[in-house]
């Protein structure tokens, strides 16, 4: 007969076998479930967490010597530790990032982009020279001597009609003899021969005698043996050319005479300030040796050439002189003031003059300047116009900008310099703490140092 052995638990196989069963199935369902819950959790995390992107190292340098550049990462010639250059600090396009601290040392200023209006003032010399539409010269238009002298120096001042010298011509007086036969028969036989009458007095009037001589001459019938030549119009004589008893041929000049109610200036500019000069703009002038007082005239003509010596323009000027206290040769300071408008207008230090281009550095986001090509206008005294390139409002750098520009050069040159096979570059030591011998060729300084 056979007896059935119970566990030591007392409880039968059957059973047990049934529990473990049991456990097993619930054990491995719920294993499973949570396994793939904590995969699923873990894919969300990942999808929710964004990774952190990783600055990649674009090469190693000096801290001591930007120039000093390596490949991998150990000790400088002068047994320091190398500092990494990473990319996102290289030239993106045309930009260059530089840091705040460094750029404090640099002394980096800026200024914004407005649009003002286009003043420009120019300061210059000029010489004072008489009115030439004001000066004339006397001189007989027949041939004779000088009987008489009345104006006998150089800078005296006459009047208009005032009596300079007295010529005798025989030449005239054979016309005035001409003449008052004419007269004679003319009023003798009935006022008849009317047209030979005015043939004599029409060569009188060529002769320069004026009708009240002519009058005269009719009224006493006699002869005047000289002729009178007289002032043309107020004014100084500024030359003389006669002496009582000299011959005098036809169309020599006697008497050059100068009216100095209004002077002319003769101020020089350069060929750059041409485009601020124009006709009929307003014009200071100061004199040393009346210093505190100020005359105003205008420009009345910019001289179509420029001077072969100097290379610079004359602008005539015009100034009255009813107190004759401007004086021909004198020296003077010029003003001349010229407003062309509005326009958009940068300091002239943020502008970089390289012959081909001009540049100014644009302030950007980041810590970055962006190289801008511009278009140049005017050039006013401390500002240029700018006829493209920047818009109002910008940011540009107004000191600094040179050294912006050296470390965007040499930052580009390093950039692509890395860029070739750098199996030739690894011939040093890269392990950390030996020195490393810099890479050949690769020397250039870090763009934010």
């Amino acid at each position: 007969m056979t007896t059935k052995t119970p566990d030591k638990k007392g409880i039968p196989s059957f059973w047990v076998v049934l529990i473990t069963a049991a456990l097993t199935l619930l054990i491995g369902g719920g294993g499973a479930y949570l396994l793939g819950y904590l995969e699923i959790s873990h894919e969300t995390a990942e999808k929710t967490i964004p990774e952190k992107e990783e600055r990649k190292v674009a090469y190693w340098r000096s801290p001591m010597n930007p120039m000093e550049v390596y490949d991998q990462p150990g000790k400088s010639v002068m047994g320091m530790d190398l500092v990494p250059v990473y990319e996102d600090e290289l030239v993106d396009g045309v930009d260059v990032r530089i840091d705040p601290v460094v750029q404090q040392n640099m002394g980096i200023r800026t200024a914004r982009v407005e649009k003002a209006p286009l003043v420009r003032t120019i300061r210059t010399y000029g010489n004072i020279t008489y009115d030439e539409t004001r000066t004339a010269e006397v001189s007989p238009k027949v041939s004779g001597w000088i009987e008489k002298i009345h104006v006998d120096f150089t800078g005296k001042f006459v009047e208009k009609s005032q009596p300079l010298f007295d010529l005798y011509s025989p030449e005239l007086f054979s016309a005035q003899q001409e003449y008052l036969a004419a007269y004679l028969n003319f009023t003798r036989d009935g006022r008849k021969n009317l047209d030979l009458l005015e043939s004599a007095r029409e060569r009188l009037r060529y002769f320069d005698i004026p009708e009240s001589a002519i009058r005269a001459m009719e009224k006493s019938g006699k002869l005047k043996k000289t002729l009178t030549l007289r002032s043309p119009f107020n004014g100084v004589v500024i030359q003389k050319n006669a002496e009582a008893g000299t011959y005098i041929r036809t169309g020599t000049t006697v008497y050059r005479i100068a009216d100095l109610s209004r002077i002319w200036v003769e101020a020089h500019i350069y060929e750059y300030e041409l485009p601020w000069v124009s006709q009929g703009q307003e014009a200071e002038m100061t004199l040393p040796y009346l210093p505190g007082r100020t005359y105003s005239g205008k420009v009345s003509f910019v001289y179509p050439y420029l001077q072969q010596k100097t290379r610079d323009v004359v602008v005539r000027l015009e100034f009255d002189n009813p107190n004759f206290t401007l004086k021909p040769d004198m020296y003077c300071d010029i003003i001349i003031k010229s407003d062309q408008g509005e326009g958009i207008v940068v300091p002239s230090e943020a502008v970089i003059r390289s012959g081909e281009r001009n540049v100014a550095f644009v302030v950007r986001e980041n810590n970055k300047f962006e190289p801008r090509d511009l278009t140049l206008g005017l050039q006013m005294n401390t500002e240029f116009q700018v006829l493209s390139g920047l818009a109002p409002g910008e940011v540009i750098v107004t000191s600094g900008q040179f050294l912006i520009d050296s470390e965007s050069d040499l930052t580009e040159a390093v950039q692509q310099m890395m860029e070739p096979k750098r199996a030739d570059m690894n011939n040093g030591k890269s392990m950390e703490g030996e020195t490393k011998t810099p890479i050949e060729g690769k020397e250039a300084p870090h763009p934010g140092h």
